[in-house]
């Protein structure tokens, strides 16, 4: 299902106690976690990347609530779980309404679950990029909750000067929650600094053009973004561009419904199609080997994540 159908089981109270969320929208799949997880005196574990422990996560959907209330186990992965350790953890949520369990799934690989669990309870749920009015809602009703003083014209000028970036965007709502006069454009444009010339996809295809960055990457750290995240994006960036090179291989021509899983604009399209082909298929290799090793690196240790990063992206200078 999408997130339209998952809102009105969320008006209608008709929502499940185990889920599945993926798709492109991180901030969606983090929002709606969130907000579903936010249960008063409930018994929460948390498993992020690989912390996951199969044995740990069964056991806490097993046991009795400590509290006599929620047992809720969600877990954070970029990588795909075996679907027989998910579908244990879903029935135990089947066995037992107390539980709540959500699988917040982050990689690039969108058709692995789309059609699991369909005989059970379990919404799977994916998430795309909000459009503009989707983003614009979701940041007025932030606002409100903040009590900032907004109209929704100033809330869709904010999010032009972040380039569309709903999470940047709500990081200085909430910076701008300190202000009690009406906040204007002009207050937008004073306070707020502007990401539209450095887009997390525009840095990327810096990268990969071999251009200065540097700068880039700097505005990107001051301004939210994290580490694993940028690596992150970058690995599947990578991995759609060695999906569209392959594709076009064979085939001759790009499909974006069959390499993406959707539907994207021309211009999209032919911009990846064109950078894909300029990379050579051993180079993917190196990069991808590269990328992974060093996202073990930042989530497997104490060492510096921005460090790593910098480093990182050095050595794909050399590679491509």
């Amino acid at each position: 299902m999408y997130k339209n159908e998952l809102d009105n089981h969320i008006r209608n109270k008709t929502i499940s106690n185990s889920f599945l969320f993926y798709g492109e929208s991180y901030f969606l799949i983090d929002m709606y976690t969130k907000m579903l997880t936010n249960i008063e005196d409930a018994s929460i574990v948390t498993f992020y990347y690989d912390e996951y422990n199969f044995s740990s996560a069964k056991a806490h959907l097993s046991q009795a609530s400590l509290f006599g209330g929620n047992n809720i186990l969600v877990i954070k992965n970029d990588k795909k779980i075996p679907k027989k350790e998910l579908e244990t953890l879903f029935l135990l949520c089947e066995k037992n309404k107390d539980n709540l369990f959500i699988f917040a799934y982050y990689g690039s690989d969108n058709k692995a679950y789309a059609n699991a669990f369909s005989k059970l309870s379990t919404m799977v749920v994916r998430f795309f990029h909000p459009k503009p009015y989707e983003a614009q809602n979701i940041l007025l009703a932030r606002a409100n909750e903040l009590h900032i003083n907004i109209s929704k014209y100033t809330i869709s000028h904010l999010l032009q000067l972040q380039n569309g970036d709903i999470a940047l965007a709500m990081q200085e709502l909430e910076k701008l929650s300190i202000f009690q006069h009406e906040i204007t454009n002009k207050d937008i444009e004073q306070l707020v600094y502007g990401l539209s010339e450095v887009s997390l996809e525009e840095f990327l295809q810096k990268l990969i053009e071999k251009k200065e960055f540097l700068d880039d990457l700097h505005n990107l750290l001051e301004h939210g973004e994290d580490p694993i995240r940028i690596l992150g994006a970058f690995t599947n960036y990578i991995t759609q561009l060695y999906m569209f090179n392959i594709y076009i291989r064979i085939n001759g021509a790009p499909n974006a419904k069959e390499i993406l899983g959707y539907n994207a604009p021309k211009f999209v399209v032919e911009k990846k199609a064109a950078t894909s082909m300029k990379i050579k298929l051993p180079t993917y290799t190196k990069l991808t080997t590269l990328l992974l090793e060093s996202e073990l690196k930042m989530k497997s240790s104490n060492a510096d994540k921005e460090a790593i990063l910098f480093a990182t992206l050095l050595e794909v200078g050399k590679i491509i």
